[in-house]
């Protein structure tokens, strides 16, 4: 037997052993013009609702409009957790200040990242018992209200309890009106996954964001595989928050090893932003994530956005799961 042969075999072999289906994930909300389309599309293994953005009022227009729509796949609501985000937006003539959804502590001066490492500014001081950062530098655009924040300083502590007071509330909102699939956003530790279960119920199926260096520590050392928790591969911010910029490829190969069924999300087909035809690299990027054993992706928000841009990407990603999935070693 030859060398090709023999690989076949193992591969071949390797499929009957693992899910061969490959899913789709992507983020939506009902008042998109294109959700219908992609609401009713097969091809779609689950729609995320990520209400990072959303305040109470708009998530009860939308779970409305949702109750109207004839939705055929399985929708997953998105729970922020320890994430840091923007919750007001101070008027200086100066230099940003900007209020927190957690308390902080860390060591300053230091480095703000913002739009997902694209964009930074100088923290100079923190205020209002940690939740009011004062800076002494400008980032190039504009901060909006609900947008991410990453702060890098191993002295860096988030403090306060795990969810908002306006979080638990849209917990509350999405759990009567019958969700039983959520993402858990930064998943530090078991105590973060108990407590949120402890509001959406032990039989809850939960798809835990990993983000950060504390998350890998808690998939490495703490996470047990569970029937109704899978680890997500949030390479959004991950790939933000480590220390150098390869170590997201350990980071991937850790999180599949420890959840065979793990989802790797955002940063994927990122190149049909500007392009009509996905780069090589990008379908090189599947392929690799393929090998290594997942069988779950997920689009992000900015190629979801757009009816266009989202069409492109799960033709794309159609193309793939009909091809290299069924015989790799011939593409």
């Amino acid at each position: 037997m030859n060398l090709l042969a023999s690989w076949l075999k193992k591969s071949e072999q390797r499929n009957k052993e693992t899910d061969k289906n490959l899913e789709l994930l992507v983020t939506l909300w009902p008042s998109f013009p294109h959700f219908l389309r992609f609401a009713q599309d097969s091809r779609l293994a689950g729609i995320r609702l990520n209400s990072a953005m959303m305040n109470n009022p708009e998530l009860e227009n939308e779970l409305k409009l949702l109750k109207t729509l004839p939705v055929k796949i399985p929708l997953y609501f998105d729970v922020k957790g320890r994430q840091l985000r923007v919750t007001k937006v101070h008027p200086n003539p100066d230099f940003p200040e900007l209020s927190l959804n957690h308390p902080i502590s860390v060591e300053t001066p230091t480095m703000v990242l913002f739009k997902a490492g694209a964009d930074q500014a100088i923290l100079d001081r923190i205020d209002d018992d940690g939740t009011r950062l004062i800076f002494r530098s400008c980032p190039a655009y504009n901060i909006r209200e609900g947008e991410s924040l990453h702060i890098r300083h191993p002295s860096l502590q988030v403090h306060g309890e795990t969810f908002t007071e306006a979080e638990l509330q849209k917990i509350e909102k999405v759990r009567r009106a019958g969700f039983k699939h959520y993402f858990l956003s930064y998943v530090e530790s078991q105590r973060d996954v108990d407590r949120f279960l402890e509001l959406v119920g032990k039989d809850a199926e939960v798809m835990l964001k990993i983000e950060n260096k504390q998350g890998l520590s808690f998939v490495a050392n703490e996470f047990h595989k569970r029937s109704n928790l899978t680890l997500v591969a949030a390479r959004g911010d991950l790939y933000v928050e480590l220390d150098k910029p390869h170590e997201i490829m350990a980071a991937l190969r850790l999180i599949i090893a420890k959840d065979p069924k793990a989802c790797v999300g955002s940063r994927i087909f990122l190149s049909t932003v500007t392009s009509p035809v996905p780069e090589c690299c990008d379908f090189l990027e599947l392929a690799w994530l393929y090998d290594i054993g997942y069988r779950s992706m997920m689009l992000c928000d900015e190629i979801c956005l757009k009816e266009h841009l989202l069409g492109t990407a799960v033709n794309a990603f159609e193309s793939f799961r009909k091809t290299y999935t069924k015989n790799p070693a011939h593409m």
